[in-house]
């Protein structure tokens, strides 16, 4: 579940944990005090206030930790990904190093075999004497004139075959320093590849953690707010408990009237893009609701196993969900996230079309703290993969933490 939605909920839960309080005896009006004892009920109702307001911000700061903790481990699997793909290019790249030294190898020995033939043929017919010994001994005039042509032959010919080999040994020298350099170059990325996803599984085992302190906290919080609820509304009444309560409960969260400015940066705006690309991604993605979320699952290919702690499960990601339908719209967008959005092009909120790709982000100035990506549906809503223990689905549109839209259609 994205950050806003579950603040909203923590939210509301506790305003609707008042409201039931507060709707338990509203007619009834406290029973009549001494003069003495007025002050008494006053300073009582107004610790009580205070603890209300309390157990709210309690309540409000273990969720915000909570929530960017699991921030944290979105971007910490965003840098494996990023990492991951970077190693798994430059395997490709080894790869494809080896051959051209294999080849090159092979070449260099062809032109070897070449000159042994060629110093073979030359001893076998005498071009290999000094050329007077070898016009000397000729036997007769003809043969002369034949081994002073074959002589002035093999000397151009020499040094074509010599010329070769010399040219095919640079080749495959050039060759084995790049398929060597391309073999440490992918051993580095796997290593920083596996040291990245070790920092991501104990992020994101981190902000379960915390998300299940979270929700033990609040079952508590909540049976005392009720208790404490209670109490205010026997000293004071339950018109005034209400007042009291509203005072220090904040409000569910809401998105602002209007959408978010537009990103600002460099970025080409994106065009109108390909509204049939688009709708197939959507199609797709919408093919696989109720898929579980897997952390680190999926792609282009379809659902896939997640990582530990989601090892064994089989589905999405956010991003892996959002690659998986734009290639079945035959569009090739990047693995995470951050890559996402930094390499397509970008739409202002105030342009939204189906198919753009949301994204919202710890910072949302910062690009290099985007964390989560859904499809924009339209008519403010999108579908995603949200987090472990959620399924793909579609969602109302949310603007606290959004960093921007990009158009893969476009």
């Amino acid at each position: 579940m994205d950050s806003g939605t579950r603040s909203t909920i923590a939210r509301a839960l506790v305003a609707g944990v008042l409201a039931v309080g507060l709707s338990v005896g509203v007619a009834a009006a406290p029973a009549a005090a001494a003069p003495g004892s007025i002050a008494d009920a006053q300073r009582t109702a107004d610790e009580l206030e205070a603890r209300i307001g309390e157990l709210n911000q309690t309540l409000a700061d273990a969720q915000a930790a909570a929530d960017a903790a699991h921030a944290a481990s979105a971007i910490a699997l965003d840098d494996y990904q990023a990492t991951q793909a970077a190693y798994q290019a430059a395997q490709q790249r080894a790869e494809v190093a080896a051959a051209d030294a294999a080849a090159a190898t092979a070449s260099l020995g062809v032109a070897r075999e070449d000159v042994v033939a060629f110093a073979r043929r030359s001893y076998m017919q005498g071009s290999t004497y000094p050329e007077v010994a070898a016009l000397l001994t000729a036997a007769d005039p003809s043969q002369l004139i034949e081994r002073a042509a074959l002589l002035e032959a093999a000397g151009s010919h020499r040094s074509d075959v010599l010329d070769t080999v010399t040219v095919l040994q640079e080749q495959a020298a050039r060759a084995d320093v790049v398929a060597r350099t391309a073999v440490v170059e992918a051993d580095q990325l796997q290593a920083a590849a596996a040291a990245a996803l070790e920092v991501a599984q104990a992020a994101e085992v981190s902000a379960r953690d915390q998300a299940a302190t979270v929700a033990a906290e609040q079952a508590g919080l909540e049976t005392e707010l009720a208790a404490v609820q209670e109490e205010l509304r026997d000293l004071v009444g339950a018109q005034e408990a209400a007042e009291r309560a509203a005072a220090v409960t904040p409000p569910p969260a809401a998105p602002p009237a209007g959408p978010p400015p537009a990103s600002s940066g460099d970025d080409t705006p994106a065009g109108p893009g390909n509204s049939s690309a688009a709708q197939t991604a959507i199609d797709a993605a919408m093919r696989y609701l109720g898929t579980p979320y897997a952390w680190g699952g999926g792609g282009r290919n379809g659902p896939g196993p997640g990582l530990a702690p989601d090892e064994g499960v089989i589905g999405f990601d956010c991003s892996g969900l959002t690659q998986y339908a734009y290639a079945q719209a035959g569009i090739s967008i990047p693995r995470n996230s951050r890559a996402q959005y930094a390499a397509l092009p970008k739409v202002s909120a105030d342009d939204l079309q189906p198919g753009d790709l949301v994204f919202w982000a710890s910072n949302p100035g910062n690009p290099a703290t985007i964390h989560h990506v859904a499809i924009y549906l339209g008519n403010g809503r999108i579908v995603q993969a949200p987090e472990s223990g959620d399924v793909v689905k579609v969602s109302n549109m949310w603007w606290a933490g959004y960093a921007g839209a990009v158009r893969p259609s476009a």
